[in-house]
C-alpha cells in the first residue's frame, strides 16, 4: 500500500509486517466538551482506513489516548465547580457514546493519560538523564529544544515558529528557549496532582502519547494518525521526547494527517453559531451520512460541511439502498453475461487501486457508482445470478470501509397490501389498484412498478 507521509512529504510504499501487527497510533480527544463533526472527520478517515487495511489481510494494532488531565479540562471543572476528573469522566463517556453511534469500532485500546503516570514519569527521567530536560524551580520539568536539532522537521518549521501555532502553549518566564514545552507540571492549589520521583504534580500535554506508545509499541512504531492541526507542536514534541529518550529514528515511519473540516467555509465556534457537536448531527441524520460524507472527500483534503452537503449524502445513500431492494426483486433465471462479469471485476479493481494508492476513497467510492449505474441501465433485462452478483459487490466493499447498506425494511402488512395491489393490477382491475397505492401512500411508502414487480419503499 502507498500512503502519503508527511514527514517525507512525499507517497512511500508502506509493507504489511511479516509475523506481527501493524502498530498503528491516532492522537484522541482531551475529554473537557462535547465532540464535535470535525473531531468525527478525523476518527472516521482511520476508522475505514483499519477496517479496509484488516479485509485485506493485515493484523493492526489500534492504540489510542484519551487525554484525561489537562488545562482545558481544570479550567472547565473550575467553572463548573466540581472536580477535574469528574468533567474527564462525563465527556469520555460522551466521547466513546459518539464512537459507537458513529460505528467507529476498530480502535484496539484506549489508553487513558492518568492510568500511566508511571511511564510518563520513566520517560521524563530518561530524558533528564540524556541532559534533553530541565527543572525550572516552582515550575515544573521542561524539554531544552536546543537539544534537538531536528525539531520542526514534520511541519517544516523552525524553533523560533514554536510559539506561533494554533495549539496549546505552555508560558513561562523562565524557559531556557522559546518553544520549550512542559514534562511534568508542579501541583498548584485546586489541580489535580500525582506524588512522583519528579515532585508532585501533573503530566504536560504531549509526553503522556510517546509514553503510551511505548509502553505498547517501543520506542518505534508504523504509522501515527491525527489531525492536521496537531501536526505542530504536537507532533513536533512526540518525535523530539521519544527520538531524544530512545536514541532511535524514526520514532515513527509514516505520519498520517486528516484535513480541516469548516462549515458553510467558516471555521467552527460557538460565537459564530456553527458548532456542530456529533450529537447535534446525529439528532438530525443517521451516522451513515457524516461516514459518507468523510468518504467523499480525501482523507487529506479539506471538508466544507453544509446542510446541503448532508442532504446529497442522504439522497445518494438512499439511491443505493433503493437500488439493493430493486436488485432482490430479481428472479429471472440465467446464465451470468461476460459484459456484466466484465463491469464487476472491473469496479472491484478501480475500488482497491484507489484504495492502495494513498486511501483514495472519492475515486474507490466513483468506481462503485459507476457500477451501480451500469447495473441501472441493465436492470430491466437483469438475471438472478447478476443480480446477486452486484448486489454482493456493492454491500460488500461498501461494509469495508464501514458504510453498512441494507434494502428497506417493510413491515408485512405493507408488503400484503403491495401484493394484492399488484394482483389487482394484473387482472386489470386498475380502480382497486390505484386505491391500494393510495392506502399505501397514506402509510408512509410508495410504489414503484419495476420491470420485476413493485417496489415498496418508504417516503423520503
Amino acid at each position: 500500500m502507498i500512503l502519503y507521509n508527511t514527514l517525507s512529504q512525499k507517497k512511500e510504499r508502506l509493507l504489511k509486517p511479516r509475523g506481527r501487527a501493524l502498530k498503528m497510533f491516532v492522537c484522541g480527544p482531551t475529554v473537557y466538551d462535547d465532540p464535535h463533526i470535525g473531531n468525527a472527520r478525523t476518527y472516521l478517515a482511520f476508522d475505514a482506513f483499519v477496517r479496509y487495511v484488516r479485509n485485506r489481510g493485515w493484523k493492526v494494532s489500534y492504540l489510542q489516548n484519551v487525554t484525561d488531565i489537562d488545562d482545558k479540562i481544570i479550567a472547565r471543572a473550575r467553572e463548573e465547580g466540581v472536580p477535574a476528573a469528574k468533567i474527564a469522566r462525563r465527556y469520555e463517556r460522551v466521547y466513546l457514546g459518539n464512537m459507537r453511534d458513529l460505528g467507529i469500532s476498530s480502535v484496539d485500546r484506549y489508553a487513558r493519560a492518568t492510568d500511566f503516570i508511571p511511564e510518563i514519569v520513566r520517560q521524563i527521567k530518561t530524558l533528564l538523564r540524556r541532559r534533553h530536560a530541565y527543572l525550572i524551580p516552582g515550575d515544573g520539568y521542561y524539554f531544552d529544544l536546543s537539544t534537538f536539532p531536528d525539531y520542526g522537521k514534520l511541519a517544516r518549521r523552525t524553533t523560533l515558529q514554536a510559539e506561533d501555532a494554533v495549539s496549546r502553549i505552555d508560558l513561562s518566564a523562565k524557559k531556557r528557549n522559546r518553544g520549550d514545552f512542559a514534562l511534568w507540571k508542579f501541583s498548584k492549589t485546586g489541580e489535580p496532582s500525582w506524588k512522583t520521583e519528579l515532585g508532585a504534580g501533573r503530566p504536560g500535554w504531549h509526553i503522556e502519547d510517546t509514553a503510551i506508545s511505548e509502553r505498547f509499541f517501543g520506542p518505534q512504531y508504523d504509522l501515527h494518525g491525527g489531525a492536521a492541526d496537531l501536526k505542530f507542536p504536537h507532533h513536533e514534541a512526540e518525535i523530539a521526547q521519544q527520538e531524544s529518550a530512545s536514541g532511535k529514528k524514526p520514532f515513527v515511519r509514516v505520519w498520517m494527517h486528516t484535513g480541516f473540516l469548516t462549515v458553510d467555509g467558516k471555521k467552527m465556534s460557538k460565537s459564530a453559531h456553527n458548532f456542530v457537536t456529533i450529537n447535534d448531527f446525529l439528532a438530525r441524520f443517521p451516522a451513515a451520512i457524516l461516514r459518507l460524507i468523510v468518504l467523499q472527500h480525501h482523507y487529506r483534503s479539506p471538508v466544507d460541511y453544509s446542510d446541503a452537503l448532508a442532504h446529497g449524502a442522504q439522497k445518494t445513500l438512499h439511491n443505493l439502498e433503493q437500488l439493493l431492494a430493486r436488485l432482490a426483486l430479481v428472479e429471472t433465471a440465467g446464465p451470468m453475461r461476460p459484459a456484466v462479469a466484465h463491469a464487476a471485476k472491473n469496479a472491484e479493481a478501480k475500488f482497491h487501486a484507489a484504495l492502495e494508492d494513498d486511501f483514495a476513497t472519492p475515486q474507490a467510492l466513483s468506481a462503485l457508482f459507476a457500477f451501480a449505474s451500469f447495473i441501472e441501465r441493465a436492470y430491466p433485462s437483469l438475471r438472478k445470478k447478476e443480480a446477486a452478483l452486484a448486489a454482493a459487490i456493492l454491500e460488500g466493499h461498501f461494509r469495508m470501509l464501514g458504510l453498512m447498506l441494507a434494502p428497506f425494511s417493510v413491515p408485512k402488512g405493507v408488503r400484503a397490501l403491495a401484493v394484492l395491489r399488484e394482483e389487482m393490477r394484473r387482472g386489470k382491475n386498475f380502480a382497486a389498484a390505484d386505491t391500494l397505492r393510495k392506502k399505501l401512500e397514506s402509510l408512509g411508502y410508495r410504489v414503484d412498478d419495476t420491470p420485476h414487480g413493485p417496489l415498496i419503499t418508504p417516503w423520503q
